[in-house]
């Protein structure tokens, strides 16, 4: 009898740890795969600018919650992060190529921009690091200081942007439209070019992310006019925001629509359809990079700001971001116009 139930006990024992196996999540019996592979991390700029820094950042510490695999950065800069994100998307889709490039790249996608190759809502989102308030910038050589001064100047104010169909280039068009300002764009500055170009008196100003531009901002004492963001930025209490200028309803819709995007910064993904086991690696090893509190230390070392969100809500508002009414396509159609 006593024989009897210890093998009754055993059985029973044995079927539970064989459900427990099977109820393990999929992506710990993917971990191996990754053991002795390398990972590259695209990144669709120059060596050197703010999502350069991130990507390197987070990768190191990807590196960590991904045992034997080995990070690297792959710089692939061009038409304003396009071919990078081309580049990606068409990558082979095993969980060992990731990316970064510009959530602008959600403008170019709605006009239909030529030369495109991928659909973000395909992607197979990590994540994102930050939520960036974009700013309007000027030299302090220049007699701007309030966006009512930016307003009433009837000469054109000459706008630096990384490339034509780049997130900032694209936005500097549609503020101009939504309030106004007689701005000219003048593409060609990746990077740091445009801080370096307003030094030189060649441009008066530009648009861009806050995390990127504060450095300059504070060290060459560059006004910021305006700000783009759900909220103001803490240490921009007294710019305003976009959103509360008077404007048209059209104007409006605009500016809302930068607002929304400024919340979806510094994305991370991976190609279309990675096994379901290897993404969710991948997925894992993002989240606890970007809430380590050594990446976060470092982050706040080099004035890098951490607002983090992951997986299937980044994929969410990627999509409803894409999605746009129809009014609001032909509005940025007429806008954004490409030679």
């Amino acid at each position: 009898m006593v024989v009897t139930k210890t093998r009754f006990f055993l059985g029973i024992l044995a079927m539970g740890m064989l459900c427990f196996t099977d109820n393990l999540p999929a992506a710990s019996s993917e971990a191996g795969f990754f053991k002795g592979k390398i990972i590259t991390y695209y990144v669709a700029t120059q060596p050197g600018g703010g999502y350069d820094v991130y990507a390197r950042l987070i990768g190191k510490y990807m590196q960590q919650y991904i045992p034997g695999s080995t990070v690297i950065i792959r710089n692939i800069p061009g038409a304003g992060h396009i071919i990078g994100a081309n580049e990606l998307y068409l990558s082979k889709p095993d969980g060992l190529t990731l990316g970064t490039f510009s959530t602008g790249l959600i403008y170019s996608q709605i006009i239909g921009l030529p030369g495109i190759k991928f659909d973000l809502r395909k992607y197979s989102w990590l994540g994102k690091a930050n939520a960036e308030n974009r700013v309007l910038i000027v030299s302090p050589k220049t007699s701007f200081r309030t966006i009512k001064d930016i307003l009433e100047h009837k000469e054109p104010i000459k706008m630096a942007t990384s490339g034509v169909a780049a997130g900032d280039h694209n936005e500097t068009i549609i503020v101009a439209a939504a309030l106004g300002a007689n701005f000219k764009t003048i593409p060609g500055y990746g990077g740091r070019g445009g801080e370096m170009a307003m030094l030189r008196g060649e441009v008066d100003g530009q648009i861009g992310s806050y995390g990127s531009l504060a450095t300059f901002v504070k060290s060459e004492k560059c006004p910021v006019i305006l700000q783009f963001g759900a909220k103001k930025h803490r240490e921009l209490p007294d710019v305003p925001l976009a959103t509360d200028l008077k404007a048209s309803d059209r104007g409006k819709k605009l500016l809302h629509l930068i607002s929304g995007i400024a919340d979806l910064w510094r994305l991370t993904a991976a190609p279309p359809n990675v096994p379901a086991a290897r993404l969710e690696v991948l997925r894992e090893a993002y989240k606890k990079a970007l809430t380590n509190p050594g990446l976060l230390k470092e982050a706040e070392r080099v004035k890098l700001d951490i607002d983090p969100s992951f997986g299937r809500d980044v994929e969410k508002s990627v999509t409803e971001a894409i999605n746009q009414p129809a009014e609001n396509v032909a509005l940025l159609k007429k806008l954004i116009k490409i030679d």
